[in-house]
């Protein structure tokens, strides 16, 4: 942002608040008309304006003082906005934090009038009919953990128009309770850790189904993958996302594909054999449309690999170790008790435990180029989500912890892993600021040293619902979603 943008105090602080909060309020019908009725998302430096309060909306103008050294006020993204709700666009994603900020740093300077270049920015959606599918694409969630209601959570958010993406049922096994489908749909309205769900659920248990936000979602209940009709349900060429990590191998994944109604799986954990590990952003170009299963690796395979590639292709690396501080897991005991595996069968929110940890093999999977250069270990930690990845990696070349961060404050704002990759330059931030990152991980500048040739970068991650947006943007892609981004990179 250029420095002639830094903006004097206010004379009257509160007055300056009032105006800029009746902006944003103004801001949040046209940001929904146009998802709702256009499937055109509005954000400000990649975070998403719909369904948003107004202080949330004035928290993300505020974010951009963070990262690009100037605030921006809703003074100069609400004519951007308005400009955009004028015009007949098809359905598009559209960043009014960047086309305002480039408008000021040079289109002003072109002597465009602000519709000028609005309609410069986005004029190959101006009149678009293009949709980013035919019809709605089912979805079926089998199993419905931690994850599994994470992803209910985005598919119902990300709903808007109905047009795309269309959660239709989860399938989980018969529990002992009685009123098995109210505390299934407890389970998603309340949450410990992400707090309560944005919007409203009703349970009709005469059609065994809850009702989330107007999205009707059956409960089905199986005991295997490949004895479901889900045509019975109207549920027909459905992508299933598999998130009970049973079945990690093609021929295991493979039973969905016998089910009735079922054309494409996703797996929510590290693929075995030689199934595809995609990390979106990094390899998801491998993905084929004829590709019936994949897997979205780990969550630490996301969190680390945007990073690595990134330093990969800028400083080099020769050889890395990677340490992950890591939430504790469902897999590990409350209280002491027997666990197959060693270690965890110790408490988990009294201890610090030392384990495996498959991330960093997993990333020559996805990032040949780092086969076999980085060893990896895990401890797990009593805290309930947001973890750690500890990178210490010999680089190629010396440099400073000033060039990396720079480096990295670049990527994460204009780089194809900007959805990857978030920065974070505050000296106070803790795993608990976290929860609910959308990106695959957070890189956090004010930890980084620099010896030389020696990087050691400290990376938080939601290892919950960040991952969980990861397996969304795949899931997106294996259903053809494609939407048109604007500003256009470059």
């Amino acid at each position: 942002m250029a420095n002639d943008r830094k903006r004097n105090r206010p004379d009257d602080y509160f007055k300056d608040w009032k105006q800029r909060e009746a902006l944003a309020e103004g801001m949040i019908p046209i940001v929904g008309t146009l998802a709702r009725e256009k499937n055109v998302k509005i954000y400000i430096y990649g975070k998403s304006l719909v369904n948003r309060s107004v202080l949330e909306l004035m928290k993300i103008h505020r974010y951009v003082r963070q990262v690009e050294g100037n605030e921006l006020s809703e003074k100069e993204t609400f004519p951007v906005l308005s400009e955009i709700a004028r015009l007949d666009l098809g359905p598009a994603h559209i960043d009014i934090g960047r086309i305002t900020v480039n408008y000021y740093d040079k289109g002003k300077g072109e002597g465009l009038s602000i519709e000028e270049y609005v309609r410069q920015e986005v004029g190959e959606a101006i009149g678009s009919t293009v949709q980013p599918l035919e019809k709605p694409q089912d979805v079926v969630l089998y199993g419905f953990g931690r994850i599994g209601r994470l992803m209910a959570r985005i598919l119902i958010d990300k709903t808007d128009g109905g047009d795309s993406l269309r959660l239709r049922a989860i399938v989980v096994r018969k529990g002992k309770a009685p009123n098995d489908l109210v505390k299934r749909a407890s389970l998603l309205r309340r949450d410990s850790v992400h707090g309560a769900f944005d919007g409203t659920i009703r349970v009709d248990e005469e059609r065994q189904s809850f009702v989330a936000n107007g999205n009707e979602v059956k409960v089905i209940y199986a005991d295997s993958p490949d004895s479901i009709d889900y045509t019975e349900y109207g549920i027909n060429d459905a992508i299933v996302v598999d998130n009970t990590g049973v079945w990690r191998d093609a021929e295991g994944l493979s039973k969905h594909l016998q089910s009735k109604g079922v054309k494409k799986v996703i797996l929510t954990a590290p693929g075995k054999g030689d199934l595809k590990n995609v990390v979106h952003g990094i390899n998801h170009s491998i993905i084929d449309p004829d590709d019936q299963i994949i897997s979205a690796a780990s969550c630490t395979t996301n969190a680390i690999a945007p990073p690595l590639k990134a330093m990969f292709e800028e400083f080099g690396i020769k050889a890395g170790h990677v340490e992950t501080v890591h939430a504790y897991t469902n897999d590990q005991n409350l209280i002491d008790n027997y666990h197959k595996a060693s270690r965890r069968g110790r408490s988990a929110p009294l201890n610090m435990v030392l384990t495996e940890t498959g991330a960093a093999t997993a990333v020559g999977k996805v990032l040949p180029v780092l086969q076999g250069k980085l060893t990896g270990n895990a401890i797990r930690v009593p805290t309930p989500n947001v973890s750690m990845a500890i990178l210490n990696l010999t680089l190629d070349r010396e440099t400073t912890a000033e060039e990396v961060n720079e480096f990295m404050r670049h990527q994460a704002l204009h780089s194809p892993l900007r959805k990857q990759i978030d920065f974070s330059n505050s000296p106070e931030v803790v795993s608990t600021d976290f929860v609910g990152s959308r990106h695959a991980c957070i890189f956090d500048a004010q930890a980084t040293i620099v010896n030389g040739n020696q990087a050691v970068l400290y990376l938080w991650y939601d290892n919950e619902f960040g991952y969980s947006c990861q397996v969304h943007r795949i899931l997106e892609q294996m259903a053809g979603i494609n939407y048109a981004v604007y500003p256009k990179e470059g």
